[in-house]
């Protein structure tokens, strides 16, 4: 762990660049990493130095991801695990266990949301499945995460909620309650796994454009709608929420815990 004792982040020293973001030798975990944000992350990380490991549902879009950063010069594999499935997040960490030892990283960016429509004609089936990605999915991998940071001295989780854990989206009143579930789940762990030098933080994207997003950008006035009231007047692109995430995974936030980052070009100010 980097000492900041008697030290200004802010400046390099001696004119050289600031190492603050510098991943290598570094583990990452990143779930829902075969497209959209999940791969934006992935991307950066690896490119920072980290090996990361590639996950989603399914493993051809990770392996894809994984051969992308390898061609780069990147370390990654490609696992597939759905977050949904208890096993599935026991086999994943069985597998972090017997061949690394270890996790500096967790990502927790797979998400779902099966149902977009009024909240009064919700089905159960839509119910749980939100539920059982978003939150309890979450609460496990992170679990399981941070099982294994305690046993080797700390480590960095990071969740992808939402501003619709903040403020409702029309129509998306299951997806919103999870994260809004997510954002405080996030600050319990900050709390109780600090001890283990372990932080924990989320970002809250905005509207960002991703196939989970989709309904939104097919249904032209509540888009447009949706522009107008964002101050800087577009959409996101997932590539814009990685950034936050190397942020809060790196040295440059060592002492940044429970900290729920908006990126939402201004629409919730």
């Amino acid at each position: 762990m980097r000492s900041w004792k008697n030290a200004n982040p802010g400046l390099a020293v001696n004119n050289m660049p600031t190492q603050l973001f510098d991943l290598s030798g570094k583990l990452a975990l990143v779930t829902g990493a075969s497209r959209g944000i999940g791969a934006a992350i992935a991307r950066l990380l690896a490119e920072q130095g980290a090996e990361v490991i590639v996950t989603s549902r399914k493993i051809d879009g990770c392996q894809a991801v994984a051969d992308e950063i390898l061609h780069q010069g990147g370390k990654a594999t490609a696992r597939s695990c759905h977050i949904g499935n208890l096993e599935d997040i026991d086999d994943l960490f069985q597998y972090l266990r017997e061949t690394h030892g270890r996790l500096d990283i967790l990502v927790n960016n797979a998400a779902t949301n099966p149902y977009f429509g009024h909240i009064l004609d919700a089905d159960p089936a839509s119910f749980q499945k939100t539920v059982d990605v978003n939150l309890r999915g979450y609460f496990f991998m992170s679990v399981n995460g941070g099982r294994l940071m305690r046993e080797t001295g700390g480590g960095v989780i990071v969740n992808t909620a939402s501003i619709g854990g903040l403020r409702p989206g029309v129509g998306q009143g299951i997806y919103c309650i999870t994260k809004a579930a997510i954002i405080n789940m996030t600050r319990v762990f900050a709390k109780e796994c600090a001890e283990y030098n372990i932080r924990c933080n989320a970002i809250l994207p905005g509207l960002t454009r991703t196939k989970l997003a989709t309904a939104l950008f097919e249904d032209m006035e509540n888009y447009q709608a949706e522009l107008a009231a964002i101050p800087m007047h577009r959409h996101a692109e997932p590539e814009e929420m990685a950034g936050a995430v190397l942020y809060l995974v790196s040295d440059a936030s060592s002492y940044t815990t429970g900290e729920c980052i908006v990126i939402d070009g201004g629409k919730t100010l």
